[in-house]
């Protein structure tokens, strides 16, 4: 369990900050820049969920705690990806529940015909935001595996969360979601 007593700690006053291992890192550093892009798109996913379904929100709650252990995750260096008491790591579990909630809610949509213009509802656009917050997440977090090891069910579950959120914004329009009309504007 998590204990706060204290929130300020003035030990990042010097540009740093600390991960689970208790090694510091420049808050610039690749990792930091992933887990901060991480802590927004929890962030904007909760503001979706103030305007969403009940069903909606309690799920868009689930992955918020999953990012929180996505954080966990990317907070601690190291090519052990193995979770136990001490270590929180994104599992494969995580990554599965998602794939089945994007096979749930896009069976009841009708197919693409175009791409989508981000939209539609007030819900589905936050929706969209989040969704774009995490795909900029993800590639915080795939530049970090390029330069260090990263457990690859986090990667994945970024992929999927992204996935999931647009499939949630069309099933949150019911279908009738705002299309791109290519050239539509142009000038004859």
């Amino acid at each position: 369990m998590v204990k706060l007593n204290k929130i300020y700690t003035r030990t990042g006053d010097d540009g740093t900050t600390g991960l689970v291992d208790g090694s510091r890192r420049a808050k610039h550093d690749v990792r930091m820049q992933a887990i901060g892009e991480v802590d927004e798109a929890n962030s904007l996913i909760g503001l979706a969920a103030v305007v969403a379904s009940e069903t909606t929100a309690r799920n868009l709650q689930r992955i918020q705690n999953d990012l929180f252990d996505l954080g966990a995750d990317l907070a601690t260096p190291g090519d052990d990806f193995t979770p136990s008491e001490m270590v929180l790591r994104v599992v494969e579990s995580q990554v599965a529940w998602l794939e089945t909630a994007i096979d749930t809610l896009n069976e009841g949509l009708p197919p693409l015909t175009s791409f989508l213009l981000p939209g539609g509802s007030e819900a589905a656009a936050r929706i969209h935001v989040a969704r774009a917050t995490v795909r900029r997440a993800e590639r915080s977090a795939v530049a970090l595996a390029d330069a260090e090891p990263v457990n690859p069910q986090a990667l994945a579950y970024l992929n999927r969360l992204s996935d999931y959120l647009f499939v949630l914004a069309r099933a949150t329009n019911a279908g009738s979601d705002p299309l791109w009309v290519p050239g539509a504007s142009r000038q004859p």
